[in-house]
């Protein structure tokens, strides 16, 4: 079977106006497409105090280890009034950083004072392995600063340096802060081996590449927008 194509009048279209339209096209398409692995606070699931105990938007935990986590931090809010909760997530909005997102999800899931006081927060972006606790007035007071220090470091951070064990992590981070807060003694942070070269296992923030998939995303359709037009343009204005 012969195929026809619709026949374009030539110098009707020039080279440079296709890659102008090319661009428009592109231009288009980006300015719709929603940042698919970069998260901020409105990027999370819709607060409910009864139900989200645990927000792992990175699939960095477990079925298993979340229903632990939220049946462990649901006793916990019973018996002592002290809540805490557990977000993990795969990348971070462009210019945010883990303290930043902790201090922006802290704010808008409790607005007031009198609603933070027994409430602690942990975040953790799985890109950069850096993560942030942040605590109202009254949780802070049974946590201590000191607590809050190590969680982070020794617990949470060891764990991932010894290969991302974001599981571990989470589950060692809950149980030192479910402790303190319901006024025992802190379990303290695992037993740490020698280490060589610690912090080279983590990447920095500002080192990361925030613009990269943004970059192979403009090319790749460049080219799948720009090649066909092209080659159809020279088949119809050239190829007879």
């Amino acid at each position: 079977m012969k195929l026809y194509y619709p026949r374009i009048k030539k110098g009707s279209w020039s080279f440079k106006s296709l890659i102008k339209l090319a661009f428009a096209i592109v231009f288009v398409m980006l300015s719709t497409m929603p940042p698919a692995i970069a998260t901020g606070v409105f990027d999370l699931p819709n607060f409910d105090a009864e139900k989200v105990w645990v927000v792992d938007t990175a699939d960095a935990i477990s079925n298993t280890n979340q229903n632990k986590l939220t049946k462990t931090f649901q006793e916990l809010a019973q018996t002592t009034g002290q809540e805490v909760r557990m977000v993990a997530i795969r990348r971070l909005d462009y210019g945010e950083t883990v303290d930043s997102l902790a201090a922006e999800i802290f704010k808008d899931w409790y607005p007031s004072a009198e609603a933070q006081a027994n409430q602690t927060l942990l975040v953790l972006d799985t890109l950069t392995n850096n993560s942030a606790i942040l605590s109202g007035n009254s949780a802070q007071e049974l946590i201590g600063t000191e607590v809050s220090k190590s969680i982070i470091d020794e617990t949470i951070g060891y764990n991932i340096r010894k290969g991302d064990k974001y599981n571990q992590a989470f589950i060692e981070a809950s149980d030192r802060l479910v402790a303190v807060l319901s006024g025992q003694e802190d379990p303290g942070p695992p037993v740490l081996e020698d280490e060589i070269n610690i912090e080279s296992t983590f990447t920095k923030a500002e080192d990361t590449d925030q613009g990269s998939a943004t970059i192979w995303v403009i090319g790749f359709l460049i080219v799948a927008t720009i090649v066909p037009m092209a080659t159809y343009y020279w088949y119809v204005g050239f190829g007879n």
